[in-house]
């Protein structure tokens, strides 16, 4: 997918920022990524998988902030990898770091034999066929422990795709009901938060019920609070400056 703005073809080649999205809002996917998931209570000792890294929007900043040996990354397009290791990263951070890829396409997350304490999926149920989000969904119970989160995104419509392919370019839908149950069927508590995205995609939040059911919701309901009282607080700090801005 080429990004139609020529600004971006100087003084560097941005076939790998857009090729996942807005290449001119690479930089915001990244940030909102690195921010919601250090607000879920991301932290350096933590084992983050990332999938469908692509050109490693969200790697280039949790490389840098997990410990060594902490990042996972599937990604099929292994090209995307190196370009955004060659752009974003540079090669000293990788041999510091140690961050480890794989390229298969069929979401299978118990690839790297471990578990995970935050499973991130950005804009990948958005292209996704059902039977993937299923099996993506599948793998993410054998490798979360009971206090892990899966974090991701989907494209909130009113019809829910039946096709049995990836969709890309372009996006698919889902209800949030439909994929509430999805999620339900694999043994997970799912709730959808209202985070930013710059593609205006749905985020959601699971946990796993299977263990500590109780310890678990009360994890996964003090954070999901938490987050909307940020909500609240930054609406009212954006009310203020436009009041500001109207008396200037």
């Amino acid at each position: 997918m080429t990004h139609k703005n020529q600004r971006f073809s100087e003084p560097r080649d941005y076939r790998y920022r857009a090729f996942i999205g807005p290449a001119d809002k690479y930089d915001l996917t990244s940030a909102l990524q690195f921010n919601l998931l250090t607000f879920l209570g991301l932290r350096e000792e933590h084992f983050l998988l990332d999938v469908g890294c692509g050109s490693l929007a969200g790697g280039r900043l949790f490389i840098p902030y997990l410990l060594p040996g902490r990042y996972y990354g599937i990604e099929p397009f292994q090209w995307l990898v190196e370009e955004g290791i060659k752009n974003e990263l540079g090669n000293d951070i990788i041999l510091i770091k140690r961050p480890v890829f794989n390229n298969n396409n069929e979401f299978i997350l118990s690839i790297f034999n471990r578990k995970f304490d935050f499973i991130l999926a950005q804009s990948i149920f958005s292209h996704a066929s059902q039977r993937q989000i299923r099996r993506c969904l599948s793998e993410a119970g054998k490798v979360m422990k009971p206090t892990s989160f899966f974090v991701a995104t989907f494209v909130e419509g009113e019809e829910n795709y039946a096709g049995d392919e990836w969709v890309y370019p372009g996006f698919v839908t889902y209800t949030l009901d439909f994929i509430k149950i999805m999620f339900e069927n694999n043994g997970l508590i799912c709730e959808s938060i209202d985070w930013p995205h710059p593609t205006s995609q749905k985020w959601l939040v699971a946990t796993t019920r299977a263990n500590s059911r109780n310890e678990m919701n009360t994890h996964f309901n003090d954070k999901v609070n938490n987050l909307s009282r940020l909500e609240k607080e930054v609406k009212r700090y954006k009310s203020r400056l436009e009041q500001i801005r109207e008396n200037y």
